[in-house]
């Protein structure tokens, strides 16, 4: 069937915005006396969001009593920095060229909240069709609601849609919206075979070589 419409996760599938959340962490680890910890260790929590890194970096759970403060800062800082580092994916910026000229919609479904989403997406000059952040409904990702919404939003049918993402949630959520999806190998997780994929690729390239043998 004839795709027409690519959405995307954003951390870690359209985006690498682990260099500027690292960056944050570590700031707010070194304002509190505590020693940076690596980047690689902290790669992977990215797409868990802020709280995970405070519970990662300061060993505590949301019952402790600076854990709001220590939420809040990081935020602060992350959004103070946000394009610091951040940037499309190697690729990526062909890829949507490519879209705008054959006439696709692309867009982005995220459980990052809208005002980093949209600030981020600013900064780096991305247009979307559509976007759909972890606060834009009542439920996010892994349920297919987000997916579904975007689809409503442009006009376009499940069917004729693929998600693109780099976590478990995303191919449940693609799944359960009856949409394609589409595993990368570059993202934050390491992929597994039972996150049910239909699709893996290790570039965004790769997209449109898969998008050809559909036509």
């Amino acid at each position: 069937m004839t795709v027409n419409t690519i959405l995307f996760d954003l951390d870690g599938t359209l985006i690498d915005t682990a260099p500027d959340l690292a960056y944050a962490l570590n700031t707010l680890l070194l304002e509190n006396g505590i020693n940076e910890k690596p980047y690689e260790q902290i790669k992977p929590l990215v797409a868990l969001g802020g709280k995970a890194l405070i519970k990662y970096g300061f060993d505590c759970d949301e019952s402790h009593p600076n854990f709001v403060d220590r939420h809040q800062r990081i935020l602060k800082i992350y959004t103070d920095n946000i394009d610091q580092f951040s940037k499309p994916f190697k690729g990526i910026d062909v890829l949507l060229k490519t879209f705008k000229k054959q006439n696709l919609f692309w867009g982005v479904v995220t459980n990052k909240p809208e005002n980093l989403t949209h600030l981020l997406l600013e900064k780096l000059d991305l247009n979307p069709d559509v976007v759909v952040c972890g606060d834009t409904l009542e439920y996010n990702k892994p349920h297919p609601a987000p997916l579904l919404y975007a689809c409503a939003q442009l006009g376009v049918s499940p069917q004729h849609c693929w998600f693109v993402g780099d976590d478990k949630n995303d191919m449940v959520a693609g799944k359960n919206a009856q949409i394609k999806t589409v595993a990368v190998t570059y993202g934050y997780g390491k992929v597994e075979q039972d996150w049910g994929y239909d699709y893996l690729i290790k570039q965004p390239s790769e997209i449109l070589e898969l998008m050809n043998g559909n036509y």
